[in-house]
């Protein structure tokens, strides 16, 4: 049986985690992070994850937080990690979790945000700008063949984005 979550995905620096902190107050409901979620769980920050264990360690625990979503998360607002969703058999995990939005942004926005974000270990190194378009020119289309509502975030404020997702949800 499909869970009455709402799941936020998307490229990093799309605002997952900033539209889903407002949009829980907004829907009065609990908001997880998977990021967060697996930094208590593991006691260390994602990039020491990556750095300690490697990408697919960490993509392993992703998958385990999804199936423990799934047992025990109803009603809550949930923000994945920006490859979570782009990793086999993730996007099914995340149709039985809830409903899934995804956050569109363009790589020049994501560049703007994050351009001294010290803490993205896949934007590490040279040339973050090439890395953000290829990276998301390979994420689009399974962030696009995940989602069941696609929101074109750039150059929209917050609440502009609450309410579009709001009125999806009343069915507006």
């Amino acid at each position: 049986m499909k869970k009455n979550n709402i799941i936020l995905i998307g490229f990093m620096g799309c605002g997952k985690t900033s539209v889903g902190i407002r949009l829980s107050y907004k829907l009065r409901r609990a908001f997880l992070d998977t990021d967060k979620w697996i930094e208590q769980k593991q006691k260390k920050a994602i990039s020491d994850i990556f750095a300690s264990e490697g990408e697919a360690a960490f993509r392993q625990m992703e998958k385990d937080c999804i199936r423990g979503f799934i047992e025990r998360e109803n009603n809550k607002i949930i923000s994945t990690g920006g490859g979570l969703p782009v990793q086999e058999g993730n996007c099914e995990l995340l149709k039985k979790l809830g409903k899934v939005y995804y956050l569109r942004v363009t790589p020049e926005t994501v560049y703007e945000r994050l351009k001294n974000d010290t803490s993205r270990p896949l934007l590490a190194g040279e040339n973050p700008m090439a890395k953000i378009e290829s990276l998301l020119a390979q994420r689009t289309p399974l962030y696009e063949a995940c989602a069941d509502v696609i929101i074109d975030v750039d150059g929209k404020s917050f609440e502009e984005i609450l309410e579009e997702i709001a009125e999806k949800e009343m069915g507006v």
